[in-house]
């Protein structure tokens, strides 16, 4: 499978950031790409760095305007593509969801995302309610997609879900950088980290990772802290964690990855995890904790 990966950095003007993303689009179909995946919330700058209500004026129906341009796009690239929205679902009830679109155009599924941080810089629960649809693997034509989305990425139970339901490979559209008050060993330790966990996934299930994050600096509009230089490194695994490719940490970068889907068979024959779970045993992970 040919996989294309699409890290940009945004700006305040919508329409430039999704004409930037059409024409990489574009790009990565010329190099013949089969599955396109792009970064989280990538028709805006990163809101979550300040609570204002008026961001939720940035919300948008499913299907809507942009489920209908994007839509086109997957359909005139004859592409599978991976995109991140911020789904209005109802008045006062929004979401963090990745839409699916097949090589027809058509909807293949969604994914909202289950894991809601909030941390400074990173106020998700004012914007996002958690995702109610579950771990659940999306089927296209070119295979079956384990879509979740940026904090869920640090997390090994939604990896296993969407593994012991049949995913081709798991997919994680991020929006994850540095604050600039952190020390360089602190920086270095927290991006390591992120991409160590991911890893993780790929080796734990015998599964590709294919990991997609945005670039850029990214100002507070509250002054409260010093923004975020996202720390781009777009990256995808095999399924032994061996690093594929890995995108710069601070420019635009469309790359076409070549993988291998059939490798997961004889990984998982040589490391038999699957078989290997004591099932029987884990009702201790349905609790907050054990005391």
């Amino acid at each position: 499978m040919k996989v294309g990966i699409i890290q940009i950095s945004c700006c305040s003007d919508i329409h430039s950031n999704i004409q930037k993303i059409s024409e990489k689009i574009n790009e990565a179909s010329s190099k013949g790409a089969e599955l396109i995946v792009l970064q989280e919330l990538h028709n805006s700058l990163y809101f979550c760095q300040i609570e204002d209500v008026n961001n939720f004026d940035l919300a948008e129906t499913i299907p809507g305007k942009s489920t209908d341009y994007y839509s086109k796009l997957a359909k005139d690239n004859r592409v599978v593509l991976v995109t991140s929205l911020f789904e209005k679902r109802n008045r006062g009830l929004y979401h963090n969801t990745a839409v699916v679109f097949d090589k027809d155009g058509s909807i293949a599924g969604k994914y909202r995302k289950m894991h809601i941080p909030d941390d400074p810089a990173y106020y998700e629960k004012f914007y996002f309610t958690p995702g109610d649809l579950g771990f659940h693997p999306i089927t296209t034509s070119i295979g079956v997609l384990g879509i979740q989305v940026c904090w869920d990425q640090w997390f090994p139970e939604g990896a296993r879900l969407m593994a012991l339901q049949g995913a081709d490979l798991l997919i994680y559209p991020t929006a994850i950088g540095f604050e600039s008050s952190d020390s360089n060993e602190e920086k270095r330790r927290q991006k390591e980290a992120w991409q160590i966990v991911q890893r993780g996934h790929a080796v734990a299930n015998g599964l590709h990772v294919i990991t997609v994050n945005r670039c850029g600096h990214e100002q507070d509009q509250s002054g409260q802290t010093k923004g975020i230089t996202f720390w781009g490194s777009s990256f995808i695994t095999g399924p032994q964690g061996e690093i594929i490719y890995e995108s710069p940490e601070d420019k635009d970068d469309v790359a076409v990855v070549d993988i291998v889907i059939e490798k997961t068979e004889s990984v998982r024959r040589w490391w038999p995890f699957l078989r290997d779970r004591r099932i029987d045993d884990y009702n201790g992970l349905m609790q907050r904790f054990i005391d």
